[in-house]
């Protein structure tokens, strides 16, 4: 634009496209920070949700330490509100300190921090109600766009190794993290049992199932009640946060310096924001919880449904294991039951289990009478019966794919052998691997191989062969290829696509390639085109741009498949200019 040769017309073009270029800019800037007082509007109402939601778990709580009938209940809920109150200080104590920051933003950048329903604060945080946050309109803010304030209280000068107030808050998150699952861990402590979990300090991880993983693993060397792993592992994993990650090539950066660096101010205020609503999801998961422990006992049964539940199909002279209940029951009074058949093996938290021999082939009926008392000591009884399928063991093999095996492939197949606990496959001429709930075959050599299906009982640990499966072993049929979403034989006009193989719908093999090079041909081109891979180059896109319309482009492709150790092969298509 301010080039010695260009004319005055040209000056002032170039000037009008600067112009433009930074009022688009500042359209784009203002939709951003609409889109951030939405998304805090929004986190704000949940916030609200979460804070309700643990409130109405902690009513019915103290209503069954106050008010229930039996003394055991009384207690019990005693002690559980005992400890809710304490994840309640806790939660409190975190909610008040991100409020006092938001609120030190706010009046760094110059905005008014009064009340009222056309300011910024709506409803200001209050000792008397201390777990709600402070409701604010950030549509009010003036300097939504201010950022220098936040990253100055947050961060200070450093994104790696922040000092500002954000560290105080990623301390303290992380500290609510370890405090709120350790407090449900203990409470479960009673008549002699201690439990106790000993919180981790994990903010490393490459993936949620690492952290799971290791969460998992610090549950198991602690003494937490078995009730207690997943509430623990849903809490923990949902407060944990990735402290050190890269950020425009630059390592090491503090999730404090990546959560708040250069962040407009009410970007920065819904990212605190966000913070209370994860604590409040956890305060009210963790009291549901709690709540759950205490279960109806205060409730007399209206209704009394018996279930009886167990396998459906069993194998001739095998022992079954059936499980008889209540469908409401009581976790303080187990059920009596009187049978017709079998034995009575066991009774308890609720459950009788019932265990027999069926004879013969055919149906089993299984029968008896199930009791159970209410408050006022009396007996309630209903028959109940459960019907058995008893069949000849047999065994069976189905290919996912098709009726053969491919070399160089991952077959997938699944195999069943009814009426034992474990199946178990071996082959000849090919390797079986499990995976999932299903196998991988691959053939070793030969053009035949064959699979034997065996059944186990681990309690005997006792294997029967349920027959042997010959199948056919041939080479994979070469793949299609496609570009972009277009198939071989198509019409295409733009080329920024690239060069996919796999097999099309009229073929049941489901396996995908790696497109590993391209020969390009077409008669108005002249030459052939080398490519590496199966993306298409700009250069080589700009050279496809000057084939003719209905100018016929010839693709050879070298293409391997993606899983096993399959051939390369050379795969061709043609596409019509257009």
């Amino acid at each position: 634009m301010a080039g010695g040769k260009e004319t005055p017309r040209q000056k002032m073009i170039g000037m009008m496209y600067l112009v433009l270029t930074a009022l688009l800019a500042l359209n784009v800037s203002k939709s951003i920070l609409d889109a951030f007082v939405a998304i805090e509007e929004n986190i704000q109402v949940a916030s609200e949700n979460e804070f309700a939601r643990g409130m109405e778990k902690k009513n019915q709580l103290q209503e069954q330490a106050t008010s229930s009938d039996e003394p055991s209940i009384r207690a019990l809920a005693a002690l559980q509100f005992k400890t809710v109150e304490e994840i309640d200080r806790k939660t409190a104590n975190f909610i008040r300190e991100v409020d006092e920051i938001k609120l030190e933003i706010l009046k760094a950048c110059g905005e008014n921090t009064t009340t009222g329903k056309d300011q910024i604060i709506l409803a200001p945080y209050s000792k008397s109600d201390p777990l709600k946050p402070t409701r604010m309109n950030l549509e009010k803010v003036e300097g939504k766009d201010k950022y220098d304030e936040p990253m100055y209280i947050l961060i200070g000068e450093s994104i790696k190794n922040p000092t500002g107030k954000g560290m105080k808050i990623w301390s303290d998150y992380n500290n609510y993290r370890s405090g709120i699952t350790e407090l449900i861990a203990s409470s479960a402590s009673a008549e002699g049992k201690n439990y106790a979990f000993k919180a981790p300090k994990i903010n490393a991880f490459s993936s949620y199932q690492e952290l799971s993983k290791k969460v998992q693993q610090a549950i198991a060397s602690s003494q937490v009640h078995p009730d207690d792993h997943d509430i623990i592992l849903k809490i923990y994993t949902a407060l944990t946060k990735k402290e050190r990650s890269i950020v425009n090539e630059v390592k090491d950066v503090h999730w404090v310096g990546k959560t708040f660096d250069h962040a407009p101010s009410v970007a920065a205020l819904a990212s605190l924001s966000a913070l209370q609503k994860e604590v409040l999801t956890a305060r009210a998961d963790a009291i549901a919880h709690l709540r759950g422990r205490i279960g109806g006992g205060e409730f007399s049964f209206n209704k009394i449904m018996p279930l009886a539940y167990g396998p459906e199909l069993v194998n001739s002279g095998d022992e079954v294991s059936l499980q008889v209940l209540m469908a409401a029951y009581d976790s303080h009074t187990n059920p009596t039951l009187a049978l017709q058949n079998g034995t009575l093996h066991n009774v308890s938290n609720g459950i009788a289990t019932v265990k027999l021999k069926p004879a013969g082939i055919g149906e089993t009926v299984v029968r008896g009478i199930i009791s159970i008392k209410n408050k006022r000591g009396e007996t309630k009884s209903m028959p109940w019966e459960k019907t058995i399928r008893v069949m000849k063991p047999t065994g069976t093999v189905r290919l996912l794919d098709m009726n053969r095996l491919y070399r160089g492939h991952e077959n997938p197949i699944e195999a069943v052998a009814s009426g034992f606990e474990e199946t178990i496959l071996k082959g000849n001429g090919v390797n079986l691997t499990k995976k999932g709930n299903g196998w991988i075959a691959e053939p070793t050599g030969g053009n035949s191989c064959s699979i034997t299906v065996f059944g186990r009982d681990k309690a005997t640990n006792r294997q029967v062969s349920l027959g042997t499966f010959i199948y056919k072993v041939s080479n994979m049929p070469t793949p299609d290829l496609f570009w972009g979403n277009t198939p071989n034989g198509g019409d295409v006009n733009y080329f920024g696509n690239g060069i996919f193989s796999k097999y099309g719908p009229t073929e049941p093999l489901n396996a995908e390639y790696n497109v590993l090079g391209l020969e390009i041909t077409a008669s108005s081109i002249g030459r052939t085109l080398i490519v590496n891979g199966g993306a298409i180059p700009a250069d080589i896109q700009q050279m496809l741009k000057s084939v003719k319309k209905g100018d016929i482009i010839q693709v050879v492709a070298r293409v391997k498949p993606k899983k096993g150790n399959g051939p390369i092969v050379r795969a061709v298509g043609s596409w019509k200019r257009i």
